[in-house]
């Protein structure tokens, strides 16, 4: 009996100097976006994200247009890692002439243990700048009236190995609209989601609900424009993610598919679209032990 009994005093000792241990969620998304808008995820400190999206014509253009592969618009980006949790980028678009820029922030990670939380939240801004040349139609009187901003909160959680489901309330400041009766101030409530169908392969999709509030009386943040709906799969292939869909926004940056969405689904109003994903790391190197 006093042998069992020290034993027991021993393991009971050794459950006291054990750490417990937190559990992150990994890969809640493969990518920094979702299909459109951003996702939790950010670059690793150190990494750097080349980008090229596309988004072709509408399929309702008809055989004439090659149901909208003879058009396309263009946009080419960079993001780096600036830490694990804080990260950095730019873009240029073609549509508009226009370069974005913005920086995201992982608040916290979903995680399970000691001091578990149950969702991962991160935070973007963003802006972007107009640089087509003025007109009768559309005319600048100074380069402010040329830019708008975006903050966005990211809510995600991941589901065992396969679900996904994100919140993204945002709200998109306009310094000038094209359209006398839209509000320079719109605000969404964003939803995206994930399925992974095999390990290398998954089914997303984006929402973005336009809330029907505005800051001057008389003004709608809805008129002639629609909500940016997508979806579409992700393939992953070592350092590359593609990323192919069908949305009814043309625009590839948040003022573009957050504010001048003109398409319909129910119209076919539709484009196909993808994105290509290619990570660089720019670690350092660890330094082998010379050999005797």
């Amino acid at each position: 009996m006093p042998r069992l009994i020290f034993a027991q005093d021993l393991f009971d000792e050794l459950d006291k100097n054990v750490k417990p241990t937190k559990n992150y969620a990994l890969a809640t998304f493969k990518s920094t976006r979702v299909i459109n808008g951003h996702s939790v995820e950010t670059m690793a400190k150190n990494h750097l994200d080349f980008r090229i999206s596309h988004r072709f014509g509408k399929i309702n253009d008809g055989a004439y247009n090659f149901f909208g592969l003879d058009q396309a618009s263009m946009r080419i980006g960079l993001e780096y890692g600036i830490t694990d949790k804080l990260m950095a980028g730019l873009g240029r678009s073609t549509t508009d002439k226009t370069f974005d820029y913005f920086l995201k922030y992982k608040v916290t990670r979903q995680s399970s243990g000691k001091n578990a939380f149950p969702v991962s939240i991160t935070a973007l801004a963003a802006a972007d700048a107009i640089t087509l040349s003025t007109s009768p139609q559309f005319r600048f009187y100074n380069n402010l009236e040329r830019w708008s901003y975006v903050g966005q909160i990211l809510i995600a959680r991941k589901f065992g190995e396969r679900l996904s489901l994100q919140l993204s309330p945002t709200a998109i400041h306009r310094n000038k609209v094209d359209n006398p009766v839209l509000s320079n101030d719109t605000f969404l409530a964003g939803v995206g989601g994930r399925i992974k169908l095999t390990k290398r392969t998954s089914f997303n999709g984006d929402y973005f609900y336009r809330l029907p509030v505005s800051t001057e009386p008389g003004y709608s943040p809805t008129a002639a424009n629609y909500n940016s709906f997508s979806v579409g799969f992700d393939i992953e292939t070592g350092g590359h993610v593609f990323q192919l869909h069908a949305t009814n926004s043309l625009g590839m940056t948040e003022r573009m598919f957050l504010t001048q969405t003109t398409g319909q689904w129910l119209k076919g109003d539709i484009h196909y679209g993808f994105n290509i994903s290619r990570t660089f790391s720019f670690e350092k190197e660890k330094k082998r032990p010379a050999k005797n």
